[in-house]
């Protein structure tokens, strides 16, 4: 079964612009998927330790007849090819791929939880997704736009 699924994409090391752009070639190229929509980029503030660079983010839309699991270890393979080095908690990294949702499944299990966790607070993931999916409801109900409007959520430098 194909499934829509949107990933957040991040980065603040080595040319974060092109490291977001070497990603999605790379999800490109995962077996059984294809890429539907990519966001511009938005450039936003850590969210941890301050003295770190400032983010670059968006957030793509994918079709993908890959399982979640599958495609959770896909997306960690490609960080680990990229040169990820997880040794501080939202600390500076080259490239971060997150699954923030996988059709309208709800999964919580120790290796993965869809709808991502930070989705519905955090403006750098919101505002990319509302410009490629503006019409997006969660799982849960909730719409993307009603989510920005009622925490009133600014994004980006």
């Amino acid at each position: 079964m194909r499934r829509i699924g949107y990933i957040a994409l991040g980065s603040n090391l080595c040319e974060p612009t092109k490291q977001l752009q070497m990603a999605v070639e790379h999800i490109s190229r995962l077996p059984k998927t294809r890429i539907l929509l990519v966001s511009r980029l938005y450039e936003t503030t850590p969210l941890g330790p301050k003295n770190q660079p400032n983010f670059m983010n968006q957030v793509i839309s994918i079709e993908t007849g890959l399982t979640a699991l599958a495609l959770l270890k896909s997306l960690q393979l490609i960080e680990n090819q990229m040169g990820r080095v997880r040794n501080l908690h939202w600390g500076p990294r080259i490239i971060d791929c997150d699954i923030l949702l996988y059709g309208n499944l709800v999964i919580d299990s120790d290796t993965l939880t869809v709808p991502h966790p930070g989705l519905t607070t955090r403006a750098f993931v919101l505002y990319p997704l509302f410009e490629i999916a503006p019409e997006l409801v969660l799982p849960n109900g909730e719409k993307v736009r009603d989510l920005i409007r009622a925490r009133s959520l600014e994004c980006c430098l």
